[in-house]
């Protein structure tokens, strides 16, 4: 029997890896997408992306598709206000900021997968063993018992990823704070506190190490987060049971007793189940030794905390300069790869250690002041 092989194959169909195929598909150099979900439906891509000048946008110029990123831009969803526990508005822009526009992830998403033939993700692909060949080979083994090879093996599957033990030991480590998510739908009319409270772009409402994060999305509903600082096995062993969402509502509201009621109906009017999601980080400055026929990108290779507002942006530009080394080097995979690096590791460290600073400056005990002086020298370095 004759095992599948491919040229380029990439694991993951998150933004980095669709970038990375789309961009060796406009090179003329095909890539096989492997993706655990079932379906590009399978699941929620999560909420609004500010796309940064210099590496998201500049990674959708590259895979010719700037201009059908500017159609699904949400207009003043940049608008960001920082509140006090107690509702009242410390901050706020008028989020005119057109080098950073806010886009929903998976209406991205779609954009990207649009672009590609037919055929390219392979979808209900669960990895689960990756191990090295002769001559730079590697073979990666599914759920369902099949198996291909790989020339060149890029690893595009995030934080846990498969792919990554091949290069590093390294693994993500709890960061000390976990969100919870919730969802409130047509805000406006059946929500209309929380609509008040978070306005029409981002929140940011902190204090006593804590805090409220939220956006508004394009169809008016609300994406928000309750964030604490908690042991590492809170959100799947500790005092609030998420599968009892309404027990869930009364014990995370005790966490915010005598916050503003706005604040507060995020948590008691959520629509549907809470989900509690520990924030993890790999060491700021990972590096790994060059391994032939394998490498990474986004958050298998740099995972980092929400707090640079890097992850999705690096993801993308990593899947960009990866295709263009590439095609630059076709008959030196080594080279391609070296190039790549060289340039990802230094500023996946840049961006990781601004990450893991900001978490202290949203959740530290100078909150709610040392993120608006942050957002002032901001304005004050041109950023």
């Amino acid at each position: 029997m004759t095992t599948l092989h491919h040229p380029v194959a990439v694991i993951g169909a998150g933004l980095g890896g669709l970038t990375l195929a789309r961009v060796l598909h406009l090179k003329g150099v095909e890539a096989a997408v492997y993706d655990l979900d079932a379906s590009p439906t399978a699941r929620p891509q999560g909420g609004m992306l500010d796309m940064h000048e210099e590496s998201g946008q500049a990674a959708l110029r590259a895979a010719g598709l700037y201009d059908a990123f500017r159609a699904i831009i949400h207009p003043g969803g940049e608008a960001t206000r920082i509140l006090d526990k107690d509702g009242t508005v410390l901050r706020e822009d008028s989020g005119e900021d057109e080098l950073r526009p806010e886009v929903s992830r998976g209406a991205l998403r779609d954009v990207l997968l649009g672009s590609l033939p037919e055929g390219t993700v392979r979808w209900g692909a669960k990895v689960t063993a990756v191990r090295t060949l002769d001559g730079g080979r590697h073979e990666v083994t599914l759920a369902d018992g099949s198996t291909f090879t790989a020339g060149l093996l890029i690893g595009a599957d995030g934080a846990w990823s498969r792919v990554r033990p091949l290069l590093t030991d390294a693994t993500p480590a709890y960061t000390g704070l976990s969100f919870v998510e919730l969802h409130l739908e047509d805000a406006d009319t059946r929500h209309p506190r929380g609509a008040a409270v978070i306005g029409g772009g981002l929140l940011f409402a902190l204090a006593d190490r804590k805090g409220f994060l939220g956006h508004r999305d394009p169809d008016g509903s609300l994406h928000a987060y309750a964030a604490l600082r908690t042991p590492a096995d809170w959100a799947a062993g500790g005092p609030i049971d998420f599968t009892d969402t309404e027990a869930a509502k009364r014990s995370l509201l005790e966490h915010f007793e005598g916050w503003d009621e706005g604040l507060r109906s995020l948590i008691a009017e959520a629509d549907g189940a809470l989900v509690a999601r520990p924030i993890h980080a790999l060491p700021v400055g990972l590096r790994w030794d060059r391994l032939p026929g394998v490498t990474l990108l986004g958050d298998a290779a740099h995972l980092m905390s929400p707090f640079a507002g890097e992850g999705a942006n690096l993801a993308m530009l990593d899947g960009a300069e990866l295709a263009q080394a590439i095609a630059a080097h076709p008959d030196d995979v080594e080279k391609a790869l070296t190039a790549y690096e060289e340039a990802l590791f230094p500023r996946s460290e840049q961006a990781a250690a601004e990450s893991a600073a900001n978490l202290e400056v949203c959740f530290g005990p100078g909150t709610p002041q040392s993120l608006i002086d942050l957002m002032d020298s901001y304005g004050r370095d041109g950023a």
